[in-house]
């Protein structure tokens, strides 16, 4: 009787290591987390992504659009007259964003005369075109900004509700969201605003 040599063999070869391939999979892991950090930066402090609500910033933006707010910008500068903000109106967390145009800064003063905007007691000149202010609330008599205070309005100016009415008034820093500087959709709007 012959006994078998190639029978079952448990253990008796070791396996060598790949480590080309264990190098490969460690750099593809490191790129990876690279990769998804850089896009939640993006993400997180330049590309939040909202809807506006409402008609009160046409034709600039539309009721519908979906646009990007730069959250990261306004932690370095402030905002400027002309700039394009999105706010929550007195810090109330439950609302919408508003997105307005900041019309003054801290330490302005403000004052809607016979349908036109007054900034420091001269004619506010306007980015874009805009309709006489039919109704100027509060901004009938001069405001004068706060160290941390932004008055805004509408590009669709009576149709908005901005600065001019008590219940969202001057708006401070502390609610402001950021900047709105791009528009993703619908195709016909998309771009830089």
């Amino acid at each position: 009787m012959s006994r078998r040599k190639g029978g079952l063999n448990f253990g008796r070869q070791k396996k060598k290591v790949n480590i080309g391939i264990i190098r490969e999979i460690l750099i593809w892991a490191i790129e990876l987390a690279i990769t998804l950090g850089v896009a939640f930066t993006f993400v997180y402090f330049i590309g939040l992504r909202t809807s506006a609500v409402g008609s009160s910033m046409a034709d600039t933006i539309q009721n519908g659009d979906h646009i990007l707010i730069n959250r990261f910008v306004y932690g370095i500068t402030d905002p400027k007259p002309g700039d394009i903000i999105a706010f929550l109106p007195n810090g109330n967390e439950k609302s919408h964003l508003y997105i307005k145009r900041v019309i003054a800064v801290p330490g302005d003063t403000v004052q809607i005369k016979d349908g036109t905007v007054y900034v420091n007691g001269e004619v506010f000149s306007d980015s874009v075109e805009t309709a006489n202010i039919e109704e100027a609330g509060i901004a009938a008599e001069e405001i004068l900004l706060g160290e941390d205070e932004f008055f805004v309005l509408g590009d669709n100016r009576n149709n908005s509700e901005d600065s001019r009415y008590a219940n969202i008034g001057n708006v401070k820093k502390e609610h402001i969201i950021g900047k709105v500087w791009f528009c993703v959709s619908p195709w016909s709007s998309f771009g830089f605003l």
